[in-house]
């Protein structure tokens, strides 16, 4: 993948029209022609990032500088990869020190510096498995897992707030002191008692929208800064 760019897609591209065709339906001619006219797809694809949602990590990194060279981190919900190659970019597990775990129930085709495991965060050994891989403390833990959209906001509301809650309860388990958490979550904020939490536990806590974030998705994430350990 190219390396050393910056984290918003560059150049202009002319917009794709899709036209009408049989046996598709309008949102999915929407869909396709919203894919083809985004830039972070193209960019994803020129860099060779496995999704557009590198970019948001890509963003986020950007703003707080967690992904430091030699770091261990750990990505919850890796698949399709895109985070877990960003994250491998940039603390350069080749060096010697550096660790990239990722974790997702969907397989994940192999990425180069990380290690990848296929298995379902829910599993009762997912986090013993999870901390042999480390063979140390976290210095970050990344969560982008979401739960398949059921249609009612508050459902969906409150599955992904229970990943995040699960996210976080791991993470307190292997973080060392100094360490970072990053989760998504969906507009509306971030649950109180999970908020509560994460303030108990973190220097510092916030919401960020990165600008690689669709503007018409609910999702937003919470970054917690400083684990008290």
């Amino acid at each position: 993948m190219a390396k050393g760019k910056g984290s918003v897609p560059t150049g202009r591209r002319a917009t794709v029209r899709v036209k009408t065709a049989k046996g598709r339906t309008t949102s999915s001619q929407r869909w396709l022609q919203r894919q083809l006219n985004d830039p972070y797809v193209a960019e994803a694809r020129k860099r060779g990032y496995r999704s557009r949602a590198a970019f948001k990590l890509l963003q986020i990194d950007d703003q707080f500088h967690f992904l430091k060279v030699g770091a261990r981190v750990v990505d919850l919900g890796a698949a399709p990869g895109g985070w877990t190659q960003v994250a491998v970019e940039r603390v350069k597990p080749e060096r010697g020190k550096g660790i990239v775990v990722g974790l997702d129930i969907t397989p994940v085709e192999p990425i180069a510096g990380a290690i990848v495991l296929a298995k379902d965060f829910y599993d009762e050994d997912a986090p013993a498995v999870l901390t042999e891989r480390l063979a140390g403390p976290a210095d970050v833990v990344l969560s982008d897992m979401a739960a398949s959209a059921t249609g009612d906001t508050q459902t969906d509301h409150l599955r992904i707030m229970g990943l995040a809650e699960a996210a976080h309860d791991f993470a307190r388990q292997v973080l060392r002191p100094g360490g970072t958490f990053v989760a998504k979550v969906l507009r509306g904020g971030t649950e109180r008692s999970l908020l509560d939490r994460l303030k108990r536990d973190f220097a510092k806590v916030r919401h960020v929208k990165p600008q690689a974030s669709r503007a018409d998705s609910a999702e937003m994430y919470v970054v917690g800064t400083g684990f008290r350990g």
